[in-house]
């Protein structure tokens, strides 16, 4: 829900698309190419030996970037199984260490979480300007009293129960309003998942940020096709490779023009909610504002702490743009696996129509009735977290790990794609069971395994200090709109589509946010 932490702004340093864009890094590279040459062979010879974690061995210059590929995730995951759990590897000239076990992942997210709670800043981040980063708080470059402060608001104003429960009907309306919209649709008409999904995340968030509607489904001239190109565009951008990520001492070069083009996503990013923004400080200023805890919401807040206009709307870009794409792109991956396994979504259907009657308007109060949907979203959100390498730590000093020295500076990654899928935690690792997570003879309580981060086989919302703070709003937006598209809709394949939906392809495409390769478009039919 990336959200505001690990995996819900999930904004990965752009080191990752190299395979795609490799020629163009290439052209990049040529005119430093022999001034890095030189440091390399100036500085080899002076550089300490370090006890490392084990990995393949760099190339020159390129390091294993070339190893790396266009699935970072999987082929790190690889790498692990030839070198072991923790492992090294050098991304140009950046040290990365990477953990893809439990185990390892204990070390680095519980241990040794102080040493290695720093963050890298993508170089295309807004949040490399040093009053940007103070107040960002999924960036921060470091766990500071200000960083503290600012959890605890946001935890206090957005994501304790009391606060949660004060939004949800504004959130269920958005739930209401996306089956409406698919029940207006014409026999046979396409929708395409994501973009349904993105609205409802979308305004359901802004419903507790500015307490109103930002897009519009319908009767919006494209608005949600709009905003939701602009945010994907940006996400692309943050994971496309820049030769500053790459190389750090070359910080202060845009070779390629991602920062400029970053800029740009996020200045028609901000025409949405800006306006809102200097509206609502005029009413502050002028006490047009309603008293009492009912008029309230994240924007009121943030005026009243004294954020400027523009650190409001950059914390909007990381907990309102990053989180609806994550979290949309769950739901999408949800109600795929249901399709592609047929006996789940039938075994959902038969949980939600024995407790409710077709018709019935799903609210966030009857989730914890459905232990079989919920445990639905957790094996989905097992088999494709919403960032799979969580956000990058960085290490803020030399530590030891597992036996091995992490140095200061090294990003550290924790693979939780791969974590989800390690066959000596998981049965059957690879396959859709939601089953897994319900207790046999339990009474349909849910298996001791939670969203919380002390189970380390299972951190789709990270662990520790830097720990996704929006994880609980996350999950139940989620949850939720996944009952409302089983229980109100049946789902099928448009005309002339390639395969049947049991059948249809399940690829990843790698990047801020994990997709779906091939969006989800279906077929709503309205359950009568």
């Amino acid at each position: 829900m990336a959200t505001v932490a690990e995996s819900h702004s999930p904004f990965l340093p752009a080191t990752f698309f190299f395979f795609f864009f490799f020629p163009r890094l290439l052209l990049g590279l040529l005119p430093v190419i022999l001034f890095l040459l030189s440091r390399f062979l100036l500085l080899r010879n002076r550089r300490p030996s370090l006890h490392l974690p084990p990995g393949p061995k760099p190339w020159p210059i390129l390091g294993n970037l070339l190893h790396v590929g266009s699935m970072p995730h999987v082929a790190f995951s690889q790498l692990s199984q030839a070198h072991g759990p923790l492992i090294s590897l050098r991304l140009g000239a950046q040290l990365v260490v990477v953990a893809s076990s439990p185990e390892a992942a204990s070390e680095i997210l519980k241990t040794h979480d102080h040493d290695l709670s720093g963050r890298s800043v993508p170089h295309v981040s807004f949040a490399r300007d040093p009053e940007l980063n103070r107040d960002s708080i999924a960036w921060a470059t470091h766990c500071t009293d200000q960083w503290r402060s600012l959890r605890s608001l946001v935890r206090a104003e957005l994501f304790t129960s009391k606060a949660l429960d004060r939004h949800s009907e504004a959130r269920e309306k958005q739930a209401r309003d996306m089956a409406r919209f698919l029940e207006r649709r014409q026999v046979g008409e396409e929708v395409r998942v994501r973009d349904v999904a993105f609205a409802y995340m979308f305004n359901g968030l802004a419903s507790a940020y500015v307490s109103r509607e930002l897009v519009q489904l319908e009767g919006g001239g494209g608005d949600v096709e709009r905003v939701s190109g602009i945010v994907r565009e940006m996400m692309e951008l943050y994971a496309a490779p820049n030769v500053s990520d790459l190389y750090p001492s070359l910080g202060g070069l845009d070779l390629l023009g991602l920062r400029k083009r970053t800029e740009e996503c996020v200045a028609k990013l901000r025409e949405v909610w800006d306006p809102l923004i200097i509206s609502r400080r005029r009413e502050v200023r002028t006490s047009d504002r309603p008293d009492g805890d009912g008029g309230r919401d994240f924007l009121d807040a943030l005026l009243d702490v004294g954020f400027s206009d523009e650190a409001i709307s950059y914390t909007f870009v990381e907990m309102l743009a990053a989180v609806s794409d994550s979290t949309s792109a769950s739901t999408e991956w949800a109600l795929a696996e249901l399709l592609k396994n047929p006996k789940t979504i039938t075994a959902a259907r038969r949980e939600l129509d024995g407790k409710f009657p077709r018709g019935h308007v799903i609210k966030e109060s009857d989730l914890p009735d459905l232990p079989y949907l919920c445990a639905c979203v957790k094996e989905t959100l097992r088999l494709h977290p919403p960032a799979p390498l969580l956000l990058p730590r960085r290490a803020a000093r030399d530590c030891h790990v597992m036996g091995y020295t992490v140095p200061e500076g090294a990003q550290v990654f924790v693979n939780v794609w791969a974590i989800g899928r390690d066959p000596r935690y998981w049965e059957d690792a690879s396959s859709f069971k939601p089953e897994r997570f319900i207790m046999a003879g339990g009474g349909g309580r849910e298996h001791d395994v939670d969203y919380k981060g002390s189970n380390f086989e299972f951190l789709p919302f990270g662990s520790g200090r830097r720990m996704c703070s929006g994880m609980p709003m996350a999950i139940r937006m989620i949850q939720l709109a996944v009952a409302t598209l089983v229980h109100g809709f049946e789902w099928s394949m448009p005309e002339g589509a390639a395969a049947a939906v049991e059948e249809m392809g399940m690829e990843e495409r790698y990047g801020v946010t994990l997709l779906k390769l091939h969006p989800l478009v279906l077929i709503p039919t309205p359950r009568v």
